[in-house]
């Protein structure tokens, strides 16, 4: 019972964290002070020990959203420009392969499934609530990776697309850009419906172009002012 409550608690320090990290409540290259965020979390859940928090940390490490450094602590992890556009090209890569398999295998159930999420994240789009939007989002296109049916495949882009999630998001914060992924996410939808893998690889392969356009230029902002 002890061990459950510690996972648990583990468990909501990270998804904390890792919300705080992706909305930039956090910010790249900050030092995470165990003690102040611990006592913030105190707030909200009786309190948490330092060792869950510890533990938390290793969690999101192995994201790759945060750096532990010996005797220094954690800091949150800052990519590059080219470190970002380095894994956009891998994850526009491992979309353009599963698409067609993709659109082979799935069940209409799973489209069924992809449908609902997107239903979902249209609403949470209408409500302006742009992190349950991005969540959303991104179950979306984990969902379409996972139908392609390659484990291996869809391992590597989970854990890639975990590495740069904050960055990712940083582009839906202008409204217009927000807009037109929605419109998007409506084509990769019925492409997918329609099982056209060829159209999906294309369509995906634009949108994640499109998104990070602009996320790559608040990025080039946001290191220059760092300078």
């Amino acid at each position: 019972m002890l061990e459950n409550k510690h996972g648990n608690r583990t468990q909501i320090a990270a998804e904390r964290l890792r919300r705080m990290i992706v909305a930039g409540d956090l910010a790249p290259g900050q030092r995470i002070s165990e003690r102040e965020v611990g006592e913030q979390f105190g707030a909200h859940f009786d309190g948490i020990s330092r060792t869950p928090l510890r533990e938390a940390f290793k969690i999101l490490a192995a994201e790759g959203l945060v750096t532990i450094v010996p005797n220094r602590g954690a800091t949150v992890t800052a990519l590059s420009v080219a470190e970002v556009d380095a894994a956009i090209e891998v994850l526009i890569g491992l979309e353009g392969l599963a698409a067609e398999p993709a659109c082979a295998r799935i069940s209409e159930p799973e489209i069924a499934a992809i449908a609902e999420l997107h239903r979902q994240m249209r609403a949470a789009f209408g409500a302006g609530q742009l992190m349950t939007y991005f969540e959303i989002n991104q179950a979306i296109h984990q969902r379409i990776v996972d139908a392609a049916g390659n484990g291996v495949l869809a391992r590597i882009y989970a854990n890639e697309c975990a590495r740069i999630r904050r960055y990712r998001y940083a582009g839906n914060r202008h409204h217009e850009r927000w807009e037109r992924a929605v419109a998007e996410h409506e084509q990769i939808v019925s492409v997918i419906t329609e099982r056209n893998g060829p159209l999906l690889r294309e369509l995906l392969r634009a949108h994640h172009h499109n998104g990070w356009q602009v996320s790559r230029k608040l990025l080039e902002r946001e290191l220059a002012v760092g300078r």
